[in-house]
């Protein structure tokens, strides 16, 4: 992560530079649809999560993101390599740079995660399990 997105994230995510203006919202849809699902059920549970302060945008597993807030938080190894794959994935779509390559590089295997077809994603259930908007504390600070 570079210096600056360390001071303003408390080192938690991946630093990353959206690669035009309307890629945004595009990668805010584009991470409602990947993360896990229970086997046999149509039931997404989001991942993670993209947050920007001050210009800088990150990527963050939506347990790192407790701990903006001061909050407890369980993130496992294994919530970060998930987070590490997707990462990589969106960059490989060309939807993102990764501005630290060095902290992604301890990822899953892509078929670790449920990727879900954007024209399938109505007959999903979509659930995030981080509402980035309750990021009061980190937000006014």
């Amino acid at each position: 992560m570079s210096e600056v997105s360390d001071k303003i994230f408390n080192n938690i995510g991946i630093h990353v530079k959206l690669l035009d203006d309307e890629d945004y919202m595009i990668l805010k849809e584009t991470l409602s649809r990947i993360g896990v699902s229970p086997k046999g059920k149509k039931v997404l549970y989001q991942s993670c999560h993209l947050i920007h302060k001050n210009d800088v945008y990150l990527i963050a597993h939506f347990k790192e993101l407790f701990g903006l807030d001061g909050l407890p938080t369980n993130t496992t190894e294994e919530d970060l390599q998930r987070r590490n794959a997707i990462v990589c994935l969106l960059e490989e779509w060309e939807l993102l740079e990764i501005v630290d390559k060095e902290k992604v590089k301890n990822k899953m295997p892509i078929n670790g995660l449920k990727i879900v077809k954007y024209n399938e994603k109505e007959s999903w259930e979509l659930i995030p399990k981080f509402n980035p908007g309750t990021l009061r504390k980190f937000f006014n600070s």
